[in-house]
């Protein structure tokens, strides 16, 4: 059979076997953020082009070679976006949530594009969870975005993860930064790659994030930043670095770190993992003071991250780290014969009311094939029902991981076994359940 096509280059089909998993990360990501204050916001696929233009900077790698851009039926130019940031302040400012009680603490699980080389840990269609925080200029704002990251990670149990920060100043700061990049690198004139000598003139310190290699290795020894921090620049940052001290998160300064988007100001970041080769940034932020400005709103401090759940899971599986999957099916009741059958769907329907993953057969398979299937669908429980077990109103329920089998009455089988499975969820976690204790209203059963 010939396959007509296949995924386009750099896209990647989840299959069931991952959804379930991965269903369990995206909702650990957003508890997780929920603790911190932070409320989901959901943006549209594309946006105007200018969008990303303006925000991101016209002389970023993402602007300049990544992005897909397309004229509509209209004639207006569309973009997949790229990143989650620009479209959040895009909305922040649209309906007029400045005028909300500030800060506004956003958080966001978005598919983003980019039309980049395929390669481990990078995609051209992936998934990019991000938190923004609009309105506060404090450094324990920062110090508060960069604790949520490093609890994402200790959470998940991920090791080997390193935090690094750096300080880019405020426009005034870099103004004296850019002369000093700009005679550095005119002095390589000669060496710098076609973007770098375009970035030159335009935004020399563009330069820094070029993944030439020659330009890597001029950019080396580049003037430092840090060298060029006004007081209040400087005063914020060592202000950052005392919050992450107070909270023991370790770090590392390093003066390199610009990010790749032309929003940066002052404090940015990025948490970094070896296990993933040369793509070892698994979640990078900082802090963009100008940008709702720029994009036509009122002067907004703001700051946030972007953390990539395809590397997040590449990291896991590097490090031996299972995610749970909690789609499984929770029984499957197998029927000896139609009018079983009959029974048997009547008995799976009223699970499914409770919510419940109830399955039985839908195909006519014999009692050895349905055990099978069972079997590799990973039922936590079967319940084989048949003439005998319908003259006595009465089905044993087997465990699957323990062999052991409890008798249910059919009559109340929905509640006999919602019992079951909170009793059994109670025993795991170390509780002992009284005889006429009923714990499924304890675990939302």
């Amino acid at each position: 059979m010939a396959i007509i096509t296949k995924a386009v280059k750099g896209t990647q089909d989840m299959l069931p076997a991952d959804t379930g998993k991965q269903q369990y990360l995206e909702n650990s990501l957003f508890e997780i953020a929920r603790a911190f204050g932070f409320r989901e916001i959901r943006t549209p696929v594309f946006e105007h082009t200018e969008l990303f233009q303006r925000g991101v900077g016209e002389t970023t790698d993402v602007v300049q070679k990544e992005m897909y851009t397309f004229d509509d039926k209209g004639g207006r130019s569309i973009t997949l976006r790229p990143e989650g940031t620009a479209g959040a302040v895009r909305a922040f400012l649209e309906h007029g949530m400045f005028n909300d009680a500030l800060p506004s603490k956003l958080c966001y699980l978005l598919n983003c594009y980019r039309y980049e080389k395929p390669q481990a840990g990078r995609w051209r269609e992936f998934q990019q969870f991000g938190v923004e925080t609009l309105g506060a200029a404090s450094p324990a704002a920062d110090a508060e975005i960069i604790s949520l990251a490093s609890h994402i990670f200790d959470e998940l149990d991920i090791n080997g993860i390193s935090l690094e920060i750096n300080s880019i100043g405020c426009p005034e700061c870099r103004k004296k930064y850019h002369e000093a990049l700009k005679e550095y690198f005119g002095s390589h004139r000669d060496e710098l790659c076609g973007t770098c000598l375009e970035r030159l003139d335009k935004n020399p310190m563009r330069i820094l994030d070029c993944k030439s290699p020659v330009c890597k290795e001029i950019s080396a020894s580049s003037p430092v930043i840090l060298d060029y921090l006004c007081d209040e620049c400087r005063e914020h940052f060592n202000a950052v670095k005392a919050y992450l001290d107070g909270m023991c998160i370790e770090y590392t300064v390093n003066p390199r770190i610009v990010r790749g988007l032309d929003y940066y100001t002052r404090t940015v970041f990025e948490f970094i993992s070896s296990e993933i080769g040369a793509q070892g940034t698994v979640c990078g932020g900082g802090r963009y003071d100008g940008l709702v400005e720029e994009l036509g709103g009122p002067k907004t401090p703001a700051l946030g991250f972007g953390l990539g759940t395809g590397r997040l899971r590449l990291i896991m599986e590097a490090q031996g780290k299972e995610l749970p999957d909690d789609s499984g099916c929770d029984i499957y009741i197998a029927p000896m014969d139609s009018q079983a059958g009959i029974k048997a769907m009547a008995l799976v329907s009223e699970l499914r009311s409770n919510f419940v993953s109830a399955q039985t057969d839908v195909v006519g398979r014999s009692l050895k094939a349905q055990m099978k299937y069972a079997d590799k669908i990973g039922a936590r429980y079967t319940a084989v029902i048949g003439s005998n077990e319908i003259a006595e109103g009465s089905v044993n329920v087997k465990n699957m991981s323990t062999g052991e089998s409890t008798p249910l009455s059919i009559e109340d089988f929905d509640a006999g076994f919602i019992r079951l499975l909170a009793n059994d969820a109670a025993k795991g976690i170390g509780i002992s359940p009284d005889d006429g204790t009923d714990f499924s209203e304890i675990f939302g059963l």
